[in-house]
């Protein structure tokens, strides 16, 4: 009767066109006053509990901040600039560029829509001057952002991690290998296509300028060794290295590449100083700046939206929470999972009902609300049936990735929309071509393990832990 209450409510608020958020709140809310024995006084300290006690979810506002600062300044245009000059003289290598920069990018910013739009934003309409459909470049860009919350750092591995308190360092090593692959699968794809079309390709531009770029982007590509250098190193947790990740962002959008703050726009080199002055005046300049640079406008604002888009999604993780805690309470998972393993269901058609279940939530539910409802369910069932967490964590997280880009709330199609000026349903078809990819890799993750686990393992083997 419980569990038929709170579903039945939360899917009627739904319906009724509430905010996911205040419908996770108010079906648990009202489950526990009308139809379980638990104290309403559960609700108030569950509520803080969820951001207090899971220290993981501080990572979150760190690096949509870190995010926020590398998408404003040029971070990303310097990392496209650097992946055209090594794959732009392939065929069709604008639009491979376009891919690799979006993988760069995700490893910097933990967020699909914020790749999509970062990258997005510079390459499609370039593409289409360079000779590409405007309907490829927009499909390949809404399917390689959906990298952002694959590869490592990403927010909805934090939230799986908090949510099922599994390691969220291994998390993210068990996507690195994953989100890697499904990129060279995306580029593969993307040369067949430019092979049987005759896509333009561009002049090998030298080594000096592969050089010179690498030189130019090394700001951000610095960001991604220390952060993920520090998690997989065991230097620091993810919540630390995100708090590094924002102050690095930080420094180097205001400070190093001055595309926004006080020194925007202020050359580090004069014409014809040398190199050391330039170096001791922009140092001088660098330590004089740091004070105005929280009163400039442009960074308020980035960290104003950081702070905008952090509420919204703890919000909604709080809410989610106390929906997993009237789960919990009620012992709905494990009664699931009791009633699963009787049935005798073997692990492979698990894994497909699982897959079904959330490509179907991921068309009408934002990522993190969907991973907080689903995993405190399908975590216990998973673990009788000898899944490994990890695993079954990735797998949840593709599925989030092709959620992104399927109607109607698949975030990553409103951002596309909105940077190419066309409609939801235009994008929906520049898209659909590359979902089949998408889902193709859903089944090389589900049933070979060892693409996600083969990094985790042997990080492991080498710490000692086996």
């Amino acid at each position: 009767m419980t569990t038929l209450a709170l579903f039945a409510l939360l899917f009627l608020f739904m319906f009724l066109g509430m905010p996911i958020a205040m419908a996770l709140g108010l079906s648990s809310v009202m489950t526990i006053l009308f139809f379980s024995s638990d104290s309403i006084a559960s609700i108030a300290l569950k509520l803080f509990e969820s951001l207090s006690e899971h220290y993981t979810l501080l990572a979150i506002p760190f690096f949509i901040l870190s995010s926020g600062f590398l998408s404003t300044g040029g971070v990303a245009r310097r990392l496209i600039r650097f992946a055209v000059s090594i794959v732009g003289h392939i065929k069709g290598g604008l639009a491979m560029a376009s891919v690799l920069a979006c993988m760069l990018f995700a490893a910097v910013s933990g967020s699909s829509p914020a790749t999509v739009a970062a990258i997005g934003s510079i390459v499609i309409a370039g593409m289409a001057k360079s000779g590409y459909p405007k309907s490829f470049a927009a499909g390949v860009i809404c399917n390689a952002g959906t990298l952002g919350i694959l590869i490592p750092p990403s927010i909805v591995m934090l939230v799986y991690a908090a949510a099922t308190e599994v390691s969220a360092a291994r998390m993210f090593m068990a996507g690195f290998i994953p989100g890697i692959s499904m990129g060279l699968l995306l580029m593969v794809a993307i040369y067949v296509v430019a092979r049987v079309k005759n896509l333009p390709a561009s002049p090998f531009p030298g080594f000096g300028e592969v050089s010179a770029s690498f030189v130019s982007a090394l700001g951000g590509i610095m960001l991604i060794v220390i952060v993920l250098g520090a998690i997989y190193g065991g230097v620091a947790s993810p919540t630390e290295a995100a708090a590094v990740s924002a102050v690095y962002a930080f420094l180097i959008s205001v400070l190093v590449y001055r595309d926004i703050g006080p020194l925007a726009h202020v050359p580090l080199r004069k014409e014809g100083e040398d190199i050391a002055s330039a170096t001791l005046r922009g140092i001088v300049q660098s330590v004089v700046a740091i004070p105005k640079s929280f009163t400039d406008p442009r960074v308020r604002d980035v960290v104003l939206e950081a702070a905008k888009v952090s509420i919204m999604l703890l919000f909604i993780i709080a809410n989610a929470m106390l929906f997993a805690h009237v789960l919990t309470t009620e012992r709905i998972p494990h009664h699931i999972a009791d009633f699963i393993t009787h049935l005798g269901l073997p692990s492979w058609a698990f894994l497909i009902a699982v897959n079904i279940l959330l490509l179907v939530a991921g068309n009408f539910m934002e990522p993190s609300a969907i991973i907080l409802i689903m995993a405190p369910i399908l975590f216990p069932i998973a673990q009788k049936l000898g899944i490994d967490p990890i695993h079954l964590g990735i797998i949840m997280v593709v599925n989030m990735e092709v959620g992104m880009i399927t109607p109607p709330v698949g975030l990553n199609l409103f951002v596309t929309a909105g940077i190419t000026g066309e409609s939801i349903g235009w994008v929906i078809k520049a898209a659909l071509p590359w979902l089949g990819l998408l889902l193709f890799f859903l089944m090389i993750i589900t049933y070979v393990p060892q693409v996600s686990l083969a990094l985790p393992e042997w990080i492991d083997y080498l710490h000692g832990y086996k």
